[in-house]
């Protein structure tokens, strides 16, 4: 019963969390999309210039220059207001941050499941239990080999977030035409699989 509840509770949070995405994704609410994604942009392209140490010193440096400033201003505007309106960021200092034992134990459930399932993956790639789909691996990493001859992993990484939120609305607005052109390419690999299987099954016989 309780690895059941357990199972539900990664469930429910899985779904909220594949849920906030797509709606990220797909531009539901622009302004926060806008907000995400260019703060996504702004990070890539500090790091691309910028050490790492130094953008998050930058970002830490930002980040108390607009509360120390905001702090300081509603100090005088409360003195020449004569007012005694208290900490100004007192709502956000009494807001609990802790995570509880059951959170930390589900979010770890949730992390060792992927874990063991991208393992198993691996292992049943390298270890060849499907010849072909360790073949389409083996292409993949080839692939790879050239694609990282010609961008490092921060351009692979802004390229990556810049197809992740663009893709998905020109997909919804090119459905027809996007799955005419897949729909073709994806009978095309079927038939070379289908070649490639019975090769196989052939030379084994």
């Amino acid at each position: 019963m309780q690895a059941t509840a357990d199972s539900t509770k990664m469930d429910c949070v899985w779904s909220n969390w594949k849920s906030q995405a797509i709606d990220l994704l797909y531009w539901r609410d622009i302004k926060q999309t806008g907000i995400v994604f260019g703060s996504f942009l702004l990070l890539l392209f500090s790091l691309t210039q910028f050490s790492v140490v130094s953008v998050v010193a930058y970002l830490a440096l930002a980040a108390l220059s607009a509360t120390i400033s905001f702090r300081i201003y509603k100090s005088v505007l409360q003195a020449v207001q004569k007012t005694d309106e208290g900490h100004p960021f007192k709502a956000y200092l009494e807001l609990e941050i802790t995570l509880s034992q059951e959170q930390i134990q589900k979010y770890t459930d949730c992390l060792q499941f992927y874990v063991n399932s991208t393992l198993k993956e691996l292992r049943r790639l390298f270890l060849v239990q499907d010849l072909v789909d360790s073949l389409k691996f083996a292409v993949l990493m080839w692939l790879l080999t050239y694609v990282g001859a010609l961008f490092n992993g921060l351009t692979l990484l802004l390229m990556a977030v810049v197809s992740m939120f663009t893709l998905p609305v020109v997909y919804v607005k090119h459905q027809a035409q996007i799955d005419q052109y897949l729909g073709l390419v994806r009978t095309h690999i079927n038939a070379v699989v289908a070649k490639t299987r019975c090769t196989g099954g052939k030379k084994e016989t």
